[in-house]
């Protein structure tokens, strides 16, 4: 017996429905959301944050902002 395909746009709508059954709304969405793309250029804005810093002076940085002043 063979089973017509279905459309992917109807599995998909069924495993969201069955998703946000199981899972609930806020767990559904943190799902899904683990495998989008994202957007942007990751290493560009890491470049324009972190600049020329090293590891030490970053380390550094972080512990200076966090002793009582």
């Amino acid at each position: 017996m063979i089973v017509p395909a279905k459309p992917l746009t109807e599995i998909s709508q069924q495993a969201f429905r069955v998703f946000v059954r199981e899972l609930g709304v806020a767990d559904t969405i943190r799902f899904v959301n683990q495998f989008s793309t994202g957007h942007g250029n990751n290493t560009a804005e890491r470049d324009q944050l972190i600049g020329d810093h090293s590891l030490d002076e970053i380390i550094n940085e972080i512990k200076s902002r966090r002793e009582p002043g």
